[in-house]
């Protein structure tokens, strides 16, 4: 009698064992079938925004132990990312690393030649196809915020003609695409009255803020001020925003490595 027969049979001393499963006919010929081939790897464009009187090429060149840690972080499953940093480039006919992204005038408050850095930056998330996030040192810090909030798809953008366009001119380099992330390296909330539309019902972008406690330039205040534009969430927490104590410079060194990767 058979293991599956329904025959409820009181008086059958024993059920047969069933019979053996008969070994599978061998695929490919007796060989290893072939692994899949990995799955293609994703790009994430961070754009990158120098400190004042620093340089494109410059801070690129001092963060290339981070590209290196963050693509050995990101480039493994489940992540398959190849990071690539794009730095925006200035004009090549100024023999200089002395570049910045405004010059605050201390009589009237405002930021002189901001247009053309944001047009610097449009330019750049234009010629990459678009970034995913961007990191910024001190000043670049600062002007990374506004950036990506400009770029917010909530943010209304103001009637004036001149401060729309270069905001219409970054949402387009972009596709209309808010960035993912925002980086902020020793930042604060810009002072020029006209830009502060971009603060106004606080920073959505999930953002992560570094200071440092001995920082004489940008002092832990300022750039404490700027993580407490983050938007707050119901529970009255900042959102997705977090402040670390660190050395004011790019983590160039191991220890310093350590902190961009959680370990």
């Amino acid at each position: 009698m058979s293991e599956n027969n329904n025959n409820n049979n009181n008086n059958a001393a024993a059920a047969a064992l069933p019979s053996a499963p008969a070994k599978p006919a061998p695929k490919n010929n007796g060989k290893k079938a072939a692994k899949p081939a990995p799955s293609p790897k994703r790009d994430l464009k961070i754009l990158m925004l120098h400190g004042y009187t620093q340089s494109g090429a410059l801070f690129k060149g001092r963060t290339g132990a981070l590209n290196k840690v963050l693509n050995r972080a990101l480039g493994e499953m489940p992540y398959n990312y190849n990071v690539e940093m794009v730095a925006p480039r200035e004009d090549d006919g100024k023999p200089t690393d002395n570049w910045g992204w405004f010059q605050h005038d201390e009589g009237t408050g405002a930021y002189r030649g901001f247009d053309n850095g944001m047009q610097t930056v449009a330019d750049a998330i234009r010629e990459a196809g678009g970034v995913d996030g961007v990191m910024g040192f001190s000043q670049g810090a600062a002007f990374a915020a506004m950036v990506a909030s400009a770029m917010e798809a909530e943010r209304t953008l103001p009637s004036d003609e001149k401060l729309r366009n270069w905001a219409t001119q970054l949402r387009s380099a972009n596709s209309d695409k808010p960035l993912k992330f925002c980086v902020v390296y020793a930042g604060f909330v810009g002072r020029d009255p006209d830009l502060q539309w971009l603060y106004e019902g606080g920073f959505a972008t999930p953002s992560l803020h570094v200071y440092g406690g001995l920082d004489t330039v940008v002092s832990e205040d300022r750039t404490r001020g700027l993580w407490e534009k983050c938007t707050p969430t119901e529970q009255g927490a900042r959102r997705r925003c977090w402040c670390i104590r660190a050395a004011i410079s790019c983590p160039s060194r191991r220890s310093g490595r350590r902190r961009w990767r959680g370990g």
